[in-house]
């Protein structure tokens, strides 16, 4: 990934705002860690784009919300087998 670090920010707030994805899943699609998407997330994004920061941030509590359902939900595919 070419670029500067705030156009990457950018980029991985687009993503996560179009597709509605977790913090993991736009990591794994940037090629780049967990970490390393909540930082461009969290910090460099609310300075560079106050607006993106906020949708960003809407689709980030609703992940964050669920995620006890989800892995109740994985628990019980994986015992389950279905």
């Amino acid at each position: 990934m070419k670029g500067t670090i705030e156009e990457r920010a950018c980029e991985i707030a687009a993503y996560i705002i179009e597709t509605k994805a977790t913090v993991r899943a736009a990591a794994h699609k940037f090629g780049i860690s967990k970490s390393t998407v909540h930082k461009d997330l969290s910090d460099r994004l609310r300075v560079c784009n106050r607006a993106l920061y906020a949708a960003a941030k809407q689709v980030l509590d609703e992940n964050k919300a669920q995620r006890h359902l989800r892995g109740g939900m994985a628990t019980r595919r994986k015992y389950k087998g279905a």
